[in-house]
């Protein structure tokens, strides 16, 4: 598995994340591809995956696995702070 296959997930708008995983599957014909996000994001990449392993490509791909975590970090003020992370990972069927 290549980072090249990995769909990060931020606030760009919902249907540019749905169409890069369908792009992965299609276009590069990739077998497997990462969605990843941290925080806030996470709904948004569950939807994601959601709409393009049921809608765009249903019966095309499945959801392989999910992994979950945390990442901890300094803030600009010094404090600890730990903001969860999902990884969720499509596969053709």
């Amino acid at each position: 598995m290549t980072e090249d296959n990995a769909i990060f997930i931020g606030p760009k708008p919902f249907m540019n994340y749905v169409t890069g995983v369908v792009m992965q599957f299609t276009t590069k014909n990739a077998s497997e591809v990462v969605v990843k996000a941290r925080g806030k994001f996470i709904s948004r990449a569950v939807d994601v995956c959601e709409v393009a392993s049921k809608r765009f490509l249903d019966g095309i791909i499945a959801v392989k696995g999910i992994k979950i975590d945390s990442d901890a970090f300094k803030s600009p003020e010094g404090k600890e702070v730990r903001v969860s992370t999902i990884e969720i990972t499509l596969a053709k069927n």
